[in-house]
């Protein structure tokens, strides 16, 4: 039986309270500035420069990825603040009838001077006298716990402001961050289209290694380690020729983080859609020891991730313009692999 559930490794469900993210986590995932681009001055020149284009873009493409969990982040904290500041301003609220009451008292009753001067006997005035005392450090007691609330509710509505403010702030840096993104991928995918054919099949074995045959899905099914395995398998494997998507997690269109993490959903596991974040997940595994299923990594820092189906060959969401597709494990910057099963 299928269950959702989340890796016991590496990625979790950070909790966030208050304003405590640091502003050195969003300061990490700002993008890179612009770099002038060379003049080429021959066919290889040119292909070697959109080479290199397509990993830059490939490379801020993950940094939007991990600006979005950071904002998601954001968007919790500011979420769990808000909560924090209305309970708080809900136990003071509840304050309201004893203040009030107390108010009342306060109108009606007896001065300690009255006490004396209305008092028939020794023993009237010890009595009222008694009252009063026990009113007063009622009344004292009372203050003070609501002097403890409203210090309390003051503050979690000043962190639900500023955890707001930082999730606010944080979204608008994303949505500049994904518009400059779109920027160069739009002049990225102009410069392909530029080249030769086989400038641009150079340019694509390049960045995103060679197509291959695609493996009989059965007999990888059959071969996998484990149930849980052979689903994600067959799931990433029926996406073969799925259109390469910025952003995409669903069969309309996939970018190499959504096609793993919708792979991997198969088998009830849940994972953040950035390769990066992805990268820190489960086990290391060496070259010589990956087995079906484990999710291979390229870029220092990480920003690409596919999936090993056996024999060297793995399955991933390769590039922009380009279908999933089954390719070499061994491309161009192979950093590591992890296994989350």
């Amino acid at each position: 039986m299928r269950r959702n559930r989340t890796t016991g490794r590496g990625w979790s469900g950070t909790t966030f309270t208050g304003a405590s993210l640091s502003v050195a986590v969003a300061a990490a995932v700002l993008l890179a500035p612009a770099q002038a681009a060379a003049t080429p001055a021959t066919a290889d020149d040119a292909a070697r420069l959109v080479a290199e284009a397509a990993r830059q873009v490939a490379a801020l493409d993950e940094q939007v990825h991990e600006a979005q969990l950071t904002v998601a982040a954001h968007q919790e904290a500011a979420a769990a603040a808000a909560a924090a500041a209305a309970q708080a301003e809900a136990v003071l609220a509840g304050y309201a009838p004893q203040l009030r009451a107390i108010a009342q008292s306060a109108a009606t009753s007896q001065s300690r001077m009255a006490a004396f001067l209305t008092s028939d006997s020794a023993a009237d005035v010890v009595q009222q006298m008694t009252t009063l005392d026990l009113i007063a450090a009622h009344t004292e007691g009372l203050l003070a716990e609501v002097s403890v609330a409203q210090r309390a509710a003051d503050q979690a509505r000043a962190d639900a402001d500023a955890a707001t403010a930082q999730a606010t702030a944080s979204l608008a840096e994303l949505e500049r961050q994904r518009a400059e993104v779109q920027v160069r991928q739009q002049q990225y995918e102009a410069d392909f289209a530029d080249l030769t054919a086989a400038a641009q099949a150079a340019v694509t074995t390049a960045v995103a290694g060679p197509s291959l045959a695609a493996p009989d899905t059965a007999a990888v099914v059959a071969a996998a380690p484990s149930g849980d395995v052979g689903a994600v398998l067959e799931a990433a494997l029926a996406q073969i020729g799925t259109a390469y998507v910025w952003g995409g997690s669903e069969p309309g269109g996939f970018d190499c983080s959504g096609l793993t993490s919708f792979a991997y959903r198969a088998a009830g596991v849940s994972l953040p859609h950035s390769s990066r974040a992805q990268s820190r997940m489960g086990v290391a595994v060496s070259r010589s020891e990956l087995q079906p299923g484990d999710l291979v990594f390229f870029g220092s820092p990480v920003y690409h991730v596919g999936i090993y189906v056996g024999n060297g060959k793995m399955v991933h969401a390769r590039t922009f313009s380009q279908p999933v597709a089954v390719t070499s494990v061994d491309m161009d910057e192979y950093a590591g692999a992890r296994r989350l099963l």
